[in-house]
């Protein structure tokens, strides 16, 4: 009597970049991870890569749900650390950026992660793809969050390295040269999708969560920024002071500047963001399935968003559950 043996078939995740948008990714996984839809291996670029590592190293949704609800995203953006001399190379040199993933994620190389891992970055000078897989985690996402203009370039090797957004938005191609038989790709660029109203986003917000128990992971991290802002107060004060008062030149002067004319960086990250769309439409053409949150409501650097995000990339999930379990074979 034969009998045949049924296995399922190895899982990639390619989780895409987009900043503030990117909080959505743990929704996803938090989804998967709920209905037991197995992960053999990620690929992650930007947000994606960030979301991804943490994921990666220890399987574990609700560390990165706690960290990114429970930490003080305003306080955290007086960490940019601008350095005038670097001016033509990018404005945040991002040291602290590096110093706080080093809190989140833990000083692990690739090896030492639970699930195969890549990174996609883009060499500054021609545009080449890089993908990472081998050597400190922390590095490896640094340089694939850089984003051009904004970060200064990420020393790699003999290579400066950027955003990989601008190579590989949602690196499908990468996971499937991992081994992934069926690529789930998970895209939060949301540049397809409308816009939707004030109004309607904030009658979305919902209530505020009852505070809970703190968690040494995320007391960890909270005192690194705590940190970083005290040793760092002097030059944030004064970053802040020409900044006020560059704004109240600007809204005094002859010419007035509208105070809700968009953030500069927001409108450098939309333009970037249109220019990675054009490369993400090849990679949603060949991913076998993907889950598209709608986080067109969400700014770039809304970060203080990251419970609608999150919920958001959940129920993107499960809608596509039924699809997702048929193709695998499980339920």
């Amino acid at each position: 009597m034969s009998s045949s043996t049924h296995e399922t078939p190895k899982v990639g995740l390619a989780l895409s970049c987009g900043a503030a948008h990117g909080m959505a990714h743990i929704g996803v996984l938090k989804a998967l991870r709920e209905e037991s839809i197995p992960i053999d291996m990620i690929a992650g670029t930007s947000a994606g890569a960030m979301v991804g590592a943490c994921y990666a190293k220890e399987r574990s949704v609700a560390i990165l749900e706690e960290i990114t609800l429970g930490v003080d995203w305003k306080m955290l953006a007086r960490l940019i650390d601008p350095k005038l001399s670097l001016l033509g190379k990018g404005l945040v040199h991002g040291q602290r950026v590096k110093s706080l993933l080093r809190s989140i994620i833990g000083a692990v190389k690739f090896e030492d992660l639970e699930i195969p891992f890549a990174v996609v970055a883009a060499d500054a000078r021609n545009m080449e793809e890089i993908v990472i897989n081998t050597g400190p985690v922390i590095e490896a996402v640094r340089a694939s969050m850089s984003m051009p203009v904004i970060f200064t370039p990420v020393k790699w090797g003999s290579r400066f390295l950027v955003d990989g957004g601008v190579v590989n938005p949602m690196p499908v191609d990468v996971v499937r040269n991992m081994g992934a038989e069926i690529v789930i790709g998970v895209d939060v660029l949301c540049m397809g999708q409308p816009r939707k109203g004030e109004k309607e986003v904030q009658k979305k917000a919902g209530t505020k969560r009852p505070p809970r128990f703190e968690s040494a992971h995320l007391a960890v991290v909270k005192k690194k920024i705590d940190t970083l802002v005290r040793e760092h107060s002097h030059g944030i004060k004064i970053l802040e002071e020409l900044s006020r008062a560059a704004g109240s030149r600007i809204h005094s002067g002859r010419g007035k500047t509208d105070p809700k004319a968009p953030n500069m960086f927001g409108v450098l990250m939309e333009l970037i963001h249109a220019m990675e769309y054009e490369r993400l439409k090849l990679s949603i053409e060949a991913a076998d399935i993907v889950i598209s949150p709608d986080v067109s409501h969400i700014g770039a650097f809304a970060f203080y968003k990251g419970e609608e995000a999150i919920a958001q990339g959940y129920r993107a999930a499960k809608d596509v559950l039924p699809q997702l379990q048929d193709m695998i074979g499980c339920s």
